[in-house]
Parts: structure tokens; sequence; C-alpha cells
């Protein structure tokens, strides 16, 4: 095994889970080895702590005149329940088919891994880096960096940057180079629906009085129309449009045909807004999800109850120039409109985060682009991403300075599930990227 896959390994091996508070000595140690890492290269370190968990800084050698680069990665990660789903132990990871299989490999260890070996690769080499560099690792992302703006707010003079990279998202098929220039918001919300003080006899008083169950269910069902369409007023309004460039290349990007979609996710057909392809409705449309929904009895065979309340989770992704608080707003009003007779709804707001878009075209897109054809060998796709990373908005908001995106996970790398996995390809092409990008980034 090489040096660098031991430095990973030793990296993935620490349960640094970040939500679990039994954990929270596996995420200081795990912050701890970090510092040490960071400072063997030579950088200049410093561990700031937060009322939770530390958040790591590392530079070299300012110098005026050179472009500065802000590297961000996080390492925390997910829990690893349920453990007995894994095919080997979460945090003793081992190479497999060609695959580095372990909690945090792809997120976001084994991303952030190749830029740290990436910059210590070219100093060894080198002697220095072609740019200003500063790395900023946290370990709050997996529980939505509660942290990490009042941090940035109070460190953004030292934090000054010209642009930022990011490795915490994916590429659209094995071997073909990605740049993410857009991310979905998002903003959650839970509903309780009650009706009567207790549960009741469903047929001494079925028929006589509101069921919450049913209640939920047609709730949920008015949020869209039978083609799939958000049927909340007002939820389009501020939705930016597609240029046609990106319905173009869109179009072109391998890996998100209808085949593709139904092959990875076992669904059994394509269902969606109309008049756009899978890729659009994934990058630049947005959604309205029930992620959960319950009521009355759930146990083995019947019990003729009709529950006192009823409960659903919702998620709705945003997209350019959607602002959270006024679609919660909105839901929250469709709700309350929908709400059958016979029951109370109480809607209860969740997290949000804004979305994110910058121009690929720009200076510092081109120098990420051709930084992602010097590792991987062929020009990459340009794509927006349809999950959330709400700290990437943020952090363009209090920095003023836009992020590339630049994955290296693949689709089938099981983040946030069991059997999680790094191809090894991509991890040393990622390091290859790191040293491209500086270069790219200098001239």
């Amino acid at each position: 095994m090489t040096k660098q896959l031991e430095d990973l390994f030793a990296f993935l091996r620490f349960p640094s889970i970040s939500t679990d508070s039994n954990h929270a000595g596996d995420v200081r140690a795990c912050a701890n080895w970090l510092i040490e890492k960071l400072n063997s290269m030579g950088l200049n370190t410093e561990l700031h702590e937060t009322p939770k968990h530390p958040i790591v800084i590392a530079r070299n050698e300012h110098h005026a005149g050179k472009k500065t680069c802000l590297i961000y990665g996080h390492y925390d990660v997910q829990p690893v329940d349920p453990v007995e789903l894994w095919d080997s132990p979460p945090f003793e990871p081992e190479i497999r088919d060609g695959r580095i299989w372990g909690r945090g490999s792809t997120d976001n260890k084994g991303q952030m891994m190749a830029h740290v070996l990436g910059v210590e690769e070219m100093l060894k080499e080198e002697g220095e880096l072609p740019v200003n560099l500063i790395f900023l690792f946290e370990g709050e992302e997996e529980i939505g960096s509660p942290n990490l703006v009042p941090f940035l707010e109070k460190h953004k003079e030292a934090l000054k940057c010209d642009v930022i990279a990011v490795s915490d998202t994916g590429m659209v098929a094995e071997g073909v180079p990605t740049m993410g220039y857009g991310l979905r918001g998002i903003t959650c919300c839970e509903i309780t629906v009650k009706g009567p003080k207790g549960d009741l006899h469903s047929g001494v008083y079925g028929g006589c009085v509101a069921n919450p169950a049913t209640a939920v269910a047609k709730l949920v069902a008015s949020l869209h129309d039978d083609n799939g369409k958000i049927a909340i007023e007002g939820f389009y309004d501020d939705v930016r449009p597609l240029e046609v460039w990106e319905r173009e290349m869109w179009a072109k990007v391998p890996g998100m045909t209808e085949a593709d979609i139904l092959n990875i996710t076992g669904s059994p057909a394509i269902f969606g807004e109309p008049d756009y392809s899978s890729a659009e409705r994934l990058w630049a449309r947005p959604t309205a999800e029930v992620n959960g929904i319950g009521g009355g009895y759930q146990g083995e065979g019947s019990k003729t109850v009709l529950p006192a309340e009823a409960m659903a989770k919702f998620s709705f992704r945003l997209v350019p120039d959607q602002d959270p608080q006024d679609i919660a707003a909105k839901v929250k009003t469709h709700l309350e409109k929908h709400a059958p007779a016979g029951v109370t709804v109480e809607v209860h707001a969740g997290h949000d985060g804004k979305p994110y878009i910058c121009d690929p075209h720009s200076e510092n897109g081109k120098a990420g682009q051709v930084a992602l054809e010097q590792a991987f060998g062929k020009a990459p796709v340009l794509i927006r991403e349809g999950g959330s990373i709400p700290i990437i908005q943020d952090m363009k908001e209090i920095l003023g300075v836009e992020s590339l995106m630049l994955g290296l996970a693949l689709p089938n790398c099981q983040i946030h599930a069991p059997n999680e996995n790094f191809y090894v390809e991509n991890f040393e092409g990622g390091i290859r990227l790191n040293k491209a990008l500086l270069k790219e980034l200098a001239k």
C-alpha cells in the first residue's frame, strides 16, 4: 500500500460521527490527527474551538501578488446504522475491487485528503506552492454546519481569498470529470394533524369524525398534480429558466439517460415534471418531497383504530432564485388552506439553506475545467448538483467569492448508506487534480 493510501486509511479509522455525542472524543481526535498531518507538511495550523466540534485551519507562507485559494472540506461523517448491512467494518477500511470501503471514504475524507496529499506532493517536489493556500476543514457539516457561519463572519479578514475549491460532490459517471456550478437549496417542515382527543374505535366512531391519517394523505396528495408538477400557489414564481447551452450540454451528459436512472435507483419507471429531462429535473427544477409519513397502528395484523393524530415530514429542494423563507411561507399557507374539515394542522418549520450558482465560464471556472481535464484526460461536463450544501452559498455571501465544485464521488459510492466506497482511481485522480488546479489558478 502506498504512503498516501496509508494516510487516508489512518484518517478513515476515526469514527468521527458529529451527530452522536458519544463520539465527540473521536471527532476531536480526528481533528488533532489532521493538525499533526498538516504540521508535518510544513503548514501553519490553527485549531479553533466552537461550541461543538473544532475547525481546522492551515496555511502556507503567504506572499503578496499571489492568488489565494481556500480549500474547504469536512472531517465528520454520518452514522453507520444499520451496521449489520456493511460487508466489512465501517471504520476498518479496506480495498476490494479497486475501491476503498469505509465510512467517510467518499464523504468527505477521501475527497479532502486527495487535496491535502496533492499539496504535500507539490511541496516535496517544488518546495513551495504557486498560490497562497488556506485549508478550512470543519467537523460539523453532517449536522448542518451550525458554527461555521459565525466563524466565517468573525474571521472573514483572515480568510480573504480569490476562489474556493470544494470536492464534496460527484462525477456523473466513471471516468467523466465533472464540475458543478450550482446547488439546489432546501427548506423543510413537518406537519402534525390532530383530530379527536384520543384514539377511537373505528367502528363506533368512524364516519362521524374526521380521520387525521386520511387528512394527512389528502394534504400529501395536494402538493402535486397528476403529472408531478408542484401545485403550491406561487411555487415557481422565481425559478430561473434554464439557459440554452445548459439544456444542450445536459442532453449529452453520460450516465443520465432514463435507463441509467432506472438502473441506479431500481425504480420501475421514470416520473417527474413534464417537458423536462431527468437531468433538468434533478439539477435545475425545484421539488416537493415527502420524507416520512405516519399515524395510527403500525404493528402486525389489524387494530381497528381511528388515530388521534398523524404526521408527515417534507423537504423542498430549491433552485436559483428561490428564497427558502418565501417558499416556507407558501408551503404553510397551502397546507393550512387545504386542511380537510374536522382536523387541525400544525406546521413546524425545519432547517433551510439557499441555492447556489456561479458562472462556470469565469476565469476561475475555466481554470477548474483545465485542471479536471489534465487530471482525468478528457474535457469535463458542467452540471448543477441536485443536492444541497448550504455553506457554499454562505461562504459566497460572507467571503464574496465563488466556489469551484470539483466532485470525485461516483453515483454508486453509497454515501450516507452502508458500504460507502471511493474508487482508488478517483482518489489518485484527486491528487493530480489538486496539483493541476493550483498551477492553473496561479496563471
